[in-house]
């Protein structure tokens, strides 16, 4: 099956990082399209790292779209992220609407972007402190929860853990531009686990067995209280994997997460 691809801008002049890249098969058959959230520590990455992934969902009849968002800087913190995210998921519930597709959207991502999509899918527009006007864009359309997620490898606290991976501890901190010490309500406000309740969109997270970034009993503990909020939720451990594994469908992991995914949507 062949697709048509195309990279849409937020602003003019263009601002780096602020865009999304869509991926539109001849012939689309699902209803339910997918927009994909990358990862990279909130400091690294790029949208393109879902290219392979969303040619996968081209061809079994899905509409995607990848969003980029200014990266982690001095001057650049995670709010400026998710307000970006939300302004990339807006453009892309336009483009559905133009097409005249049914406003269903499920969410992808990994580690940061996991975080990041998490948030998006879990939390109401704002609700993260994020700048309602998408950096002096006014929201086109009214905001259209996900039907659910993906996350693979996603932090779901934002506070120190025994054992807590060094590196990214020093990433999250930051990200978040203010000691964790300083003001734990920001901390609070940006963790996946506070935004659970009966209202939450169903998630599937999975697993990597060589998980060292984020522990997994956190994200079973997830889905166990997404489960008793009568919300559907899906947890799965992938042998022989590693952080971040889900970024191709070569290996035999890989295209049996990306089965596991489609098996989702589809009984949602």
């Amino acid at each position: 099956m062949s697709y048509e691809f195309k990279t849409i801008y937020f602003d003019k002049p263009i601002v780096t990082n602020r865009s999304i890249d869509i991926f539109m098969p001849d012939e689309v058959t699902r209803d339910v399209a997918i927009f994909c959230v990358h990862g990279g520590g909130w400091f690294n990455g790029s949208k393109t790292c879902y290219h392979k992934i969303m040619e996968g969902f081209n061809q079994a009849g899905f509409i995607c779209g990848s969003v980029d968002y200014r990266l982690g800087s001095e001057t650049t913190k995670i709010n400026d992220q998710i307000t970006d995210i939300r302004h990339g998921y807006d453009i892309f519930t336009d483009l559905l609407k133009q097409h005249n597709r049914p406003v269903k959207i499920f969410v992808i991502g990994s580690s940061a972007g996991a975080h990041l999509g998490g948030l998006l899918s879990l939390a109401l527009p704002s609700e993260c402190g994020e700048d309602a006007e998408f950096n002096g864009f006014t929201r086109q359309h009214e905001w259209v929860k996900p039907v659910g997620c993906a996350l693979q490898a996603a932090p779901i606290l934002f506070e120190p853990w025994e054992d807590i991976f060094p590196a990214i501890w020093d990433c999250m901190q930051k990200i978040v531009g203010k000691p964790y010490a300083e003001n734990r309500e920001l901390y609070r406000k940006i963790a996946l686990n506070s935004y659970l309740n009966e209202n939450s969109c169903p998630v599937f997270h999975m697993a990597a067995s060589n998980e060292h970034m984020f522990p997994i009993e956190h994200a079973e503990d997830f889905i166990l209280k997404l489960n008793q909020f009568g919300v559907r939720g899906k947890f799965k451990i992938y042998a022989n994997t590693e952080h971040g594994f889900f970024y191709d469908l070569t290996r035999r992991q890989q295209q049996e997460a990306f089965k596991d995914i489609i098996d989702f949507i589809e009984n949602l």
